[in-house]
């Protein structure tokens, strides 16, 4: 079914993108890094970042994994999982070693029921892998004493992550994270979520989740959009379009402030109004109605951060959401197959809803 260079080349970029997580895992779990001279990545260290890398990059394996033997059992023809490696230690920024796992359906999809299969498929079994990797990492907690190996600066009381030009990442809560830290952990062993990136199990379930919910967004040709597809055939353009228009609101909001001053409201308001325009650009909309959704953003959010100027979303969403109106698409294929999907196949789809709500986190990561 597939050559031997196929196996070879997504075999090389598996090997390449499982390299780069433990590289960046050590970077997050122990402060070292590969090109340091004062706190270097060790093989020993190395090593250790592997209980990061391997339930991280097998989490994003498995979700492949079920579109894959989901379209082999479909007889729609795919590509073999592409990873992403995706680490920028060498420029001291912060990264996860990855973008995700991808992989390309090569056949004319011919039906919804196929459609919703390969689509809902890879998040469930993704998303029940991460559900066990965090139930370990909850439960088998180190003492709360274990930051201080990691930060020994912390037991000076004088220390001062301002006066030491420090990076704080402050990771996001989602309902299904913070449910199970509540029931779950010990409350005298759980870190606060800015120390959560040190506890191997936690992060890579936390980035899990954070990418189980990235792929359910009931947008286009993603995962969610298949979803939505298969349970409002009819609605699932209007469905995607809103969904998308709340998503590219919610990412700028913050973006243009009226309190930022008029020179700098006369070079960002109108590039800001360009960017949202390029990314309705693409979709099937009269040109009238793109425009108008495009001023009708901007002015509400303005309107908005004039009355509430400490109103912020999340600027990170904004990059997703280009690559989700210029290149993955809002909408969705026709299908020549449009029975209705039966009713189990109705359990997994609200299912498949109900992980993405609890997995969605708004403000996912912020760094100070």
């Amino acid at each position: 079914m597939y050559s031997n260079k196929e196996y070879l080349k997504h075999s090389l970029l598996f090997i390449v993108t499982f390299v780069c997580t433990t590289l960046a895992g050590g970077e997050w779990l122990f402060g070292r890094s590969i090109l340091s001279d004062e706190m270097p990545l060790t093989w020993d260290y190395f090593v250790q970042s592997m209980a990061f890398s391997i339930p991280f990059v097998g989490i994003l394996l498995i979700h492949e994994l079920g579109h894959l033997f989901t379209s082999i059992h479909h007889k729609v023809k795919s590509s073999l999982p592409f990873f992403i490696p995706f680490w920028l230690g060498f420029l001291g920024a912060p990264s996860i070693g990855t973008m995700g796992a991808i992989i390309k359906m090569k056949d004319f999809v011919s039906s919804r029921k196929k459609f919703f299969d390969i689509g809902v498929a890879g998040p469930l079994a993704g998303f029940v892998i991460a559900f066990g990797v965090l139930v370990y990492g909850f439960q088998n907690l180190p003492d709360a004493d274990f930051i201080y190996e990691i930060h020994p600066e912390y037991l000076d009381p004088d220390y001062s992550l301002e006066e030491s030009g420090g990076v704080n990442i402050q990771l996001g809560y989602n309902l299904l994270f913070y449910g199970m830290q509540e029931l779950l952990a010990d409350p005298d062993k759980m870190p606060n979520m800015s120390e959560v990136i040190h506890y191997p199990y936690l992060f890579a379930g936390y980035l899990a989740l954070f990418f189980t919910a990235l792929n359910l967004l009931p947008i286009g040709q993603l995962d969610g959009g298949h979803v939505v597809f298969g349970l409002f055939p009819k609605h699932h353009r209007k469905i995607s379009l809103s969904f998308y228009t709340v998503f590219l609101f919610f990412a700028g909001l913050g973006m243009v402030n009226p309190y930022e001053g008029t020179s700098y409201l006369i070079f960002a308001l109108p590039l800001y109004l360009i960017f949202i325009y390029i990314c309705f650009r693409k979709s099937s909309l009269k040109n009238q109605t793109k425009w108008t959704l495009t001023l009708s953003i901007v002015t509400l959010q303005y309107v908005l951060l004039y009355f509430y100027p400490h109103l912020e979303g999340y600027s990170g969403w904004l990059f997703f959401a280009f690559i989700l109106g210029r290149l993955i698409g809002i909408e969705h294929p026709p299908v020549r197959d449009g029975k209705p999907i039966n009713p189990p196949r109705k359990v997994l789809a609200w299912l498949a809803i109900i992980i993405f709500i609890l997995c969605f986190t708004p403000q996912p990561f912020q760094i100070a």
